[in-house]
């Protein structure tokens, strides 16, 4: 195989590459033995015609376009092999001419990983909010825990706000089921807020036993299919129950912890959240810190870094649906849009993560900075411990450069958070008032 020719323009490459005949034969020889199987010739049981045969028919390269997907990895990597650029993304063919003598020459583009240009990084001054946690927190904190522990009664008294009703019901429009508006045994805290609006307040007052209908309109921001239509809820009521919330005392604190009194209760869950509230300050600093290094380097991005962190990113959201029962495509519907729509709203984020991952990988590269076997060993070992596996099975499931690229990541985070200046926060402006005085 020939490199012919590279030119490098910007973030591009465009290779013209010469293939040999035995390369090129190899891959045609491929794609025959998987066409022929559909190709049928007169005079041949189907998928039984020779290879030339078909070729005199159809052209001699009719396995060329095919055989050239067959060999093109091989082509690619020998192509771009040597070169003082790194490829990203997949290369483009851009044109394809095959000469008397058979030979094969291919013109592809690739994209390259770019040149970063390095701003300050180090020292920089970015501003950081110390963490509090107030009564309130505490106090909601405390409520949670005792609606954790509250015990449920039944009642044989109609439905108030704040009880919970076990209720059937049936949804129709002009008479007619519509999906999604059926179901049985549903408990509904009245005042929650979780079904349509106007049903719960209509609820109020049934009894056990008890049914109603109930005309709702859907909001007009409600999901296309019932948005701003007017339909009838059969509701039958089960049973009403009330919650019984214990008092908070130092008897409520004895329960719920390892603690004698409320008040130290109390210490507990704001040391606590301090702590968390701690963590979450530093992470967002670090954050910060990493996001301001990124926007002081200059960096032209190409299209695939952007689109590869875009992919990583819908995985990742998609892994979180499927914990909660949902699909990609159903959240996208449900938000009034499809696939495309959901890409769209990820892409700025995704543009500047990219953008941030090339930076760090640059200042990795002038820092020098590196990792032992002993740092990806002790890694392994803490992933073994916080999936329950053993470090042998993390080491298959997660590849060596993968551990490498991430504590380097992370020792560079580390490098620009220490080094930077923590500053107070900007006090919120206050609002302006835009109406003229008289």
């Amino acid at each position: 195989m020939n490199v012919k020719s590279v030119e490098k323009k910007g973030n591009q490459a465009t290779i013209v590459v010469e293939i040999d005949r035995e390369l090129m034969e190899s891959g045609a020889q491929k794609a025959y033995l998987k066409a022929r199987k559909n190709i049928l010739v007169p005079g041949f049981r189907k998928g039984k015609a020779p290879r030339k045969m078909i070729e005199t028919m159809y052209g001699k390269h009719v396995f060329y376009e095919d055989g050239l997907e067959e060999i093109f990895p091989q082509v690619y990597e020998a192509a771009v092999a040597g070169q003082e650029w790194k490829a990203v993304g997949r290369p483009t063919v851009t044109d394809i001419q095959i000469s008397e003598e058979d030979l094969v020459t291919v013109v592809m583009t690739t994209e390259l990983y770019p040149e970063v240009t390095l701003g300050q990084y180090k020292g920089l001054e970015v501003p950081k909010t110390e963490p509090t946690v107030t009564d309130a927190q505490v106090q909601a904190e405390l409520d949670r825990m005792a609606v954790n522990v509250a015990s449920t009664e039944t009642v044989e008294r109609p439905a108030e706000m704040g009880d919970t009703v076990t209720i059937d019901f049936l949804g129709t429009e002009n008479g007619v089921p519509f999906e999604g508006g059926e179901g049985h045994d549903h408990e509904l805290k009245l005042g929650s807020g979780s079904f349509v609006p106007g049903f719960e307040e209509q609820v109020v007052g049934m009894s056990a036993g008890e049914e109603k209908d109930i005309d709702i309109t859907f909001p007009q921001d409600y999901h296309a299919d019932l948005a701003g239509k007017t339909v009838q809820f059969h509701v039958k009521v089960q049973k009403v129950t009330v919650e019984n919330i214990p008092e908070q005392d130092d008897e409520f604190a004895k329960d719920v912890s390892e603690f004698d009194t409320l008040e130290e209760l109390k210490s507990d869950i704001r040391t606590k959240a301090l702590e968390q509230a701690q963590k979450q300050s530093d992470s967002a600093f670090d954050q910060a810190c990493v996001e301001k290094a990124a926007e002081n380097a200059t960096v032209e991005m190409p299209k695939a870094l952007i689109e590869s962190e875009l992919d990583n990113q819908m995985e990742r959201f998609a892994y979180q649906l499927q914990m909660n029962g949902y699909t990609v495509e159903q959240y996208a519907k449900m938000m009034g849009g499809d696939i495309s729509t959901l890409r769209g709203a990820f892409r700025p984020v995704a543009e500047k993560q990219a953008k941030v991952n090339v930076v760090l990988a640059e200042i990795a590269k002038a820092e020098g900075v590196t990792v032992t076997e002993e740092e990806k060993q002790a890694e392994y070992e803490s992933l073994a411990k916080q999936y329950e596996l053993t470090p042998e099975r993390v080491k298959e499931m997660v590849p060596d450069s993968e551990i490498t690229a991430s504590l380097e990541t992370r020792k560079v985070i580390r490098l620009i958070a220490d080094s930077a200046v923590p500053t107070a926060p900007e006090a919120p402006k206050p609002e302006e008032n835009e109406a003229e005085e008289e």
